[in-house]
């Protein structure tokens, strides 16, 4: 999947990566894609749970070598 900005939460758990994730969508414009790569399994279950209470759409997730990668296109 193709993303315009990128975020590298390798490393960091509960609630980082979340927080992290807010900081770098406000850089972005509505339907622009933001690509997180992270390690925190908990992120699965978290960043779906964001978008659905920020007005954001959780395209998809992928694991490629114990790394989760998590797609979000910025809302209105």
């Amino acid at each position: 999947m193709k993303a315009d900005q990128r975020l590298d939460c390798v490393g960091l758990y509960c609630p980082m990566p979340i927080y992290k994730t807010a900081q770098k969508m406000k850089e972005l414009k509505p339907g622009e894609v933001l690509e997180i790569t992270a390690d925190d399994k908990g992120i699965k279950k978290d960043i779906p749970a964001w978008c659905h209470s920020t007005g954001n759409e959780c395209l998809g997730v992928e694991e490629k070598d114990g790394e989760i990668h998590l797609f979000v296109k910025k809302g209105k």
